[in-house]
């Protein structure tokens, strides 16, 4: 039976730019990358030594990449008063690019959940830290201090739902996930229990225990990143 391979788009474009910083914004390379580190996971190898082993190559159901749509809208900056469009701010330009390229790869199906907006603007997490340690005051907050509060919505549930329907109608024997967030042990012991061997791929990433103990394997196809800091972006 075939592989499918799940991968939480949020969570690959981060570690994307953590691993080629100087492509953060390069949704053709990006879009290369997903499928190219995707489908190496077809190829598996057996043997304990090298003289040994021989190349194993399953055979793929399908890619589902989860993402959100980027911000679009207009904004009025906090600390500067002024307007702000989103839809032309490099991320929206890379993740609306991105989108479509990964929609003409074969064998690729793209989940878009939502962006809720709550609140129209959020203080950053490393400016908040600065405030609670009394090193500045709000008086001194700067524009690039704040950003849209805008999440996510429906992603996570959409990989879910997929895990449970492959598991169910078994539709594969494997499931690959990139990803690293402990909120998808649910998923992963319910495709277990029906038999599937579940793969986890956190991009290098350090995973917690609880996570661990779910997983039938870890493997991590992409490169090591270098340790060189990523490009900020902009949140979708």
């Amino acid at each position: 039976m075939p592989t499918a391979i799940l991968i939480d788009g949020g969570y690959f474009v981060k570690r994307f730019r953590a691993i080629e910083p100087h492509n953060a914004y390069n949704a053709e390379r990006a879009a290369d990358c997903i499928f190219r580190w995707a489908l190496a996971h077809l190829s598996d190898r057996s043997g304990s030594k090298p003289t040994e082993q021989r190349s194993l190559r399953r055979e793929l159901y399908r890619v589902f990449f989860y993402d959100c749509p980027p911000l679009q809208k207009k904004l009025h900056n906090p600390i500067s008063k002024k307007a702000v469009d989103f839809s032309k701010s490099g991320e929206a330009v890379f993740r609306l690019e991105l989108h479509q390229r990964l929609l003409q790869k074969r064998k690729l199906a793209l989940r878009l959940g939502q962006l809720t907006n709550v609140a129209p603007w959020t203080i950053k997490q490393a400016k908040v830290a600065e405030l609670l340690a009394g090193k500045c005051d709000f008086s001194s907050l700067a524009v690039d201090d704040v950003m849209p509060a805008v999440r996510q919505k429906g992603v996570d549930m959409r990989i879910g739902v997929d895990v449970a329907s492959l598991a169910f109608k078994r539709q594969v024997d494997q499931i690959v996930l990139f990803a690293g967030d402990a909120d998808f042990v649910p998923a992963a012991k319910l495709a277990r229990r029906e038999g599937i061997d579940f793969i986890l791929d956190p991009m290098w990433r350090s995973i917690s225990d609880s996570l661990m103990e779910h997983i039938d394997g870890l493997r991590s196809t992409c490169p090591k990143p270098s340790g060189r800091k990523p490009a900020e972006a902009v949140p979708c």
